[in-house]
């Protein structure tokens, strides 16, 4: 199921968006920047619903910050700054739709479902992945890894490959351990966190010169961070 993030402080905001959303999504509430930052470092979305005026901070600043790390992630502004100004400073952050309170649910519903089936549209038709360092095809299942000006194919296992995907699809996001071996390998099968570890330390090691993008986070996970090309 698609994922939505609410980063808005009014609860009366929050029921209206579970009208529009809860049937299509799975929405996580958050009322500050900060919790949104938390959020967003647990997990990936594939949409953001952003206020303007939030308790600890600009949403038009975070929205910014959002593209600069998390760019895969649609934003939608759900806010009651109705300004022409407003609305270019928005779509000028990176905002990919602009929606005035009050809002109806049933069009903010159909603008949601029609964001999502967007994306998905363009994941289909994006069988490539490439960044400076990597280039990955999904149907080829064939990895090139490029250092000092070279390209070189590297072969991995089915697994190995499932990982790599796994980390490739959430560019900048930390993600730990347990949601890693619940994702990949199922809740209903049970693997040791230190099998994460083993397996991403040998595929790291046949990355070899651009190991570096998938970093190791101490204690809690890991994260893909690559060079956009």
């Amino acid at each position: 199921m698609n994922r939505i993030l609410l980063v808005e402080d009014s609860k009366e905001i929050y029921q209206m968006v579970v009208q529009s959303a809860a049937q299509i999504a799975e929405l996580t509430w958050a009322k500050s920047v900060q919790e949104a930052k938390v959020e967003l470092a647990k997990q990936n979305f594939d949409l953001i619903l952003l206020d303007v005026e939030l308790p600890d901070g600009n949403g038009f600043e975070f929205c910014s910050s959002i593209q600069a790390t998390h760019s895969h992630v649609s934003i939608f502004f759900l806010t009651g700054h109705t300004n022409l100004s407003d609305k270019v400073l928005g779509f000028s952050a990176g905002a990919d739709d602009y929606i005035s309170k009050p809002f109806s649910p049933l069009e903010l519903r159909a603008r949601i479902e029609g964001r999502l089936r967007k994306n998905q549209q363009q994941v289909v038709q994006s069988d490539v992945y490439k960044w400076k360092e990597l280039q990955i095809s999904k149907s080829r299942q064939e990895v090139l890894i490029t250092a000092n000006g070279v390209n070189t194919k590297i072969d991995l296992t089915a697994l190995e490959f499932k990982i790599l995907m796994y980390f490739a699809s959430r560019p900048g996001v930390m993600i730990d351990r347990d949601k890693i071996l619940n994702d990949i390998w199922g809740e209903d099968i049970h693997v040791y966190q230190r099998s994460v570890d083993t397996h991403v330390s040998k595929l790291r090691k046949k990355l070899g010169p651009v190991s570096h993008i998938v970093e190791s986070i101490h204690g809690s996970g890991y994260k893909f961070k690559p060079t956009a090309v």
